[in-house]
């Protein structure tokens, strides 16, 4: 099979979460293990950082990424979905994996996958562990695709754990509480491996503590290691950890990347307590560049000025909420929203959540779990919301431009696949 074949395959063939939605969740590691087994268990071959957490996971998974590269390690990145391009998910020191390699990989596995019938992200998994041992990584940066414990990333020992925070997403297969969610996140945590997590929080710090308490894990809160003061000088933020004090400041552009930061350098705090090196020059660089380095898309992009236009792949409330903050911040006369979801979101929480004065083009991503556009244009009456339904993404962002004037804002939205539909990204 060529490239072309190979993905047809794989995306045919597979039960994929992106498409199918909740069937393609395994609630068993069998298969990875089996995978990972028969390929003589790659990810023992490198250390690894994993990381979870409902809303930041990715952002601060190439954060780690472009700071590890920048000390000079050879570094893996694993992420997904993708957005553009399958080879997106997995990186060697920013660089994507190449078509061959895919190619190769399916394969020289295809009878076991034929015989055990893994499901698409088991596969890519399995994949990326598999490319990063023969790329002889020192160290791979891997996130969590959904929830933690059963989570096919989860066969790691990692040498630290990293949790950004939790919100309700998901609910139907990592529960209805945010301490449910925290305990599926936690489940990421290992017997003495240390554990970052982002964000304290009443009903979910004593998951962690109990969990960490548990398996000897030593356990920090990066908003109790970290302090962080913005503000001072344009896209500047001055950082302290203990008695060191540093002026960092991000090629990413959404104000909530800071807390993102925070976890990021109490990460590397620890890391560098537990054996690696990494300096603060070497910090300073990695975060001054994680799109150059890392190739990150969709986090508050800047696509085109006059009107600012910007797309983001937050989609549920708090992720939402952050990204609302920045839009409210901005000043422009009329905002223009180009909207899309999928079926698994309550959507009439989200759009009551949006401003009741943007002029809305309710949209649908090309893939079964979209969200109907009847169902949007139902709840956009219902709300008596200002819209249109355009089914085609790109179709909704033109209409945006074309009504839109120079002092109007267009902001792209409610969906990672609405956010990968766009025309060059």
């Amino acid at each position: 099979m060529n490239y072309k074949e190979t993905l047809a395959f794989l995306f045919a063939s597979l039960p994929m979460y992106q498409r199918d939605g909740q069937q393609a969740f395994k609630k068993s590691l069998d298969n990875i293990l089996a995978l990972c087994a028969a390929l003589d268990n790659p990810q023992n071959k490198f250390k690894t950082l994993h990381v979870a957490g409902t809303n930041g996971k990715g952002s601060t998974a190439h954060m780690l990424s472009s700071v590890l590269q920048s000390a000079g390690y050879n570094t893996g990145l694993y992420t997904s979905p993708h957005l553009k391009s399958f080879t997106e998910r997995i990186r060697t020191n920013g660089q994507e994996i190449s078509e061959q390699s895919v190619v190769d990989f399916v394969a020289r596995i295809k009878p076991l996958i034929e015989k055990i019938q893994p499901s698409f992200f088991e596969i890519t998994v399995a994949m990326a562990f598999d490319f990063f041992a023969l790329e002889k990584v020192e160290v791979a940066v891997v996130e969590v695709g959904l929830g933690g414990r059963l989570d096919s990333t989860n066969i790691l020992t990692p040498e630290l754990c990293i949790i950004t925070n939790i919100g309700l997403d998901h609910q139907q297969m990592l529960g209805e509480t945010l301490r449910e969610i925290a305990n599926e996140k936690a489940g990421i945590i290992k017997q003495d491996i240390p554990v970052v997590v982002g964000e304290k929080h009443l009903d979910t710090a004593p998951v962690f503590v109990g969990t960490a308490d548990r398996l000897h894990a030593p356990l920090v809160f990066a908003e109790e290691l970290v302090a962080l003061e913005e503000g001072l000088e344009p896209d500047i933020i001055r950082v302290k950890v203990g008695a060191k004090q540093l002026q960092l400041k991000t090629d990413l552009k959404g104000k909530y990347q800071v807390k993102n930061i925070r976890t990021v350098v109490a990460a590397i705090d620890v890391l560098n307590q537990i054996g690696f090196s990494i300096s603060e020059e070497a910090q300073a660089t990695g975060l001054a560049h994680v799109a150059r380095l890392t190739g990150l898309k969709g986090r508050w992009q800047l696509l085109r000025e006059n009107p600012l236009e910007v797309c983001d792949t937050a989609h549920n409330a708090e992720g939402l909420a952050e990204v609302l903050k920045q839009i409210r911040s901005i000043p422009y006369a009329q905002l223009h929203v180009v909207w899309g979801m999928v079926n698994d979101k309550d959507a009439e929480k989200v759009l009551k959540f949006l401003p009741n004065d943007a002029i809305y083009y309710f949209c649908e991503p090309q893939i079964p779990r979209a969200m109907p556009i009847e169902e949007l244009k139902r709840l956009g009456e219902q709300l008596n919301l200002k819209f249109e339904t355009i089914k085609n993404v790109n179709a909704a962002i033109k209409k945006a431009r074309k009504v839109a004037v120079a002092a109007d804002m267009i902001y792209i939205g409610g969906s990672t696949f609405v956010v990968a539909e766009i025309e060059n990204l």
